[in-house]
Order: structure tokens, then sequence, then C-alpha cells
């Protein structure tokens, strides 16, 4: 039996949480290192275990993965997540980027000092630029790409529960994606993630915030 992964991270959502959503979806049980200290960070660019000095860090099948984006589709790929064939490899990349760069907008949000006016940008973007996208994508097909679960639904998954914490009502204008949600959250591994005690994290807050910066030893505002 081969040992589960282990994820270097903060205890807190940031870029690894899409990395656990999808770990949970392809029901691999992982193991997490949580940074609380400097010295624990420092250790781990001093033993060479990031590539570019950074986290997300997973160590997982004897490597150390780095680069959110790499880690995803290695593990799309390894669970049957990810494409067929190239077409349908473009396809879920485009629309997995698509949502990331909405997910990281929010992810910024705790380290602004006045999050109002990027708030109502991110509103915005998402209603006129980003979700419509997916509801059109979705009239019709049960999943986005290939008539199968991949890569790219749990990341809209993921994205929407995000958007709806900030703007409960944001999917009213787009019930095909409301639809996807609720078949996605039916489904039992993340209907499982998506209870109290599961290894999802919350929504960040100062405690969070002020980890961050003390381990990356940031200087605010960035």
């Amino acid at each position: 039996m081969s040992e589960k992964p282990v994820l270097y991270y903060f205890n807190g959502r940031g870029k690894m949480e899409s990395i656990r959503w999808l770990l949970t979806v392809a029901e691999v049980e992982f193991d997490e290192v949580l940074l609380t200290t400097r010295e624990q960070y420092e250790k781990l660019l001093n033993d060479g275990a990031l590539m570019f000095q950074q986290v997300p860090l997973v160590e997982m099948d004897g490597m150390k993965l780095i680069q959110t984006k790499a880690i995803l589709n290695y593990i799309a790929e390894k669970y049957n997540l990810h494409a067929k064939d190239p077409k349908e490899r473009v396809m879920i990349n485009m629309y997995s980027e698509g949502l990331t760069d909405l997910m990281e907008m929010i992810m910024t949000l705790p380290f602004t000092p006045d999050p109002k006016p990027k708030l109502d940008n991110i509103q915005s973007k998402a209603k006129e630029r980003y979700l419509p996208v997916y509801e059109k994508a979705l009239t019709g097909p049960v999943y986005l790409v290939g008539g199968k679960l991949s890569l790219a639904d749990v990341l809209l998954v993921e994205c929407t529960l995000m958007l709806e914490e900030k703007f409960p009502d944001i999917l009213k204008d787009f019930p095909n994606i409301k639809s996807f949600q609720g078949r996605m959250t039916q489904i039992p591994a993340i209907s499982r993630f998506l209870q109290p005690g599961s290894k999802r994290k919350p929504a960040p807050d100062e405690k969070y915030l002020k980890n961050v910066v003390e381990v990356l030893n940031l200087k605010l505002p960035l």
C-alpha cells in the first residue's frame, strides 16, 4: 500500500484548498503538516524541498511537488479526473484556469486593507466574465467536459461555494450552475468534505492572516 500524500501548508485554505478538494473527490486520504512557524518554512527551504521557495508543497509518489496547477494536473491525470484526448484536455485546462484566476482574487482579500472595492470588482467580474461561460457550458451536459467528472468540475463547485460565502445570491441568475452545484454536493466524498470536522478549511480569519504573514515574513499591504 502506497503512503498517503503529505500536504505542507498553513492551517487555512489558500492555494492548497483546491488540492484538498481534488484529493477528496479522488477519495485519496492525505496527511497535513501545518506551517505555524518561520523555522518550519526555513527548514523546508534549507532542505531543498521548495523548488521555487514557495508553498504549497505536496509529497506524493516519492516526489516533492510544487506549483499548484502542476500538482492539480498530476492528481487529475493519476485518478482519471482529466481528459481522454488533447482537445478535452485543453478545454478542461481553460475552464480550470479561469476558475483559479477567480478564486485567487478572493484569496487575496484578507491581505487587502480596504476590501470593499476589491469585493465589488470580484462580484462584477464573476457575474459578467466568468459565470456566464460555465452557465453556457452546462446547458444540457451534466459535466463541463467529456461527459465525465473532471478537475474543472471540482474547481467549479469549490469556486461557487466560495463566491456564495461573499455574495449569497450570486447564482440566482445562473440556474444551470446552481443545479450543477446541487448535483456535485450530493457526491458522497464531497458531501462528507462539506461536513464539520472534515479537512476542509474555514474561510480565512485574522489568525490565518497573522500566521501567513509571520511564516513568510510578508510586509502588508501586499
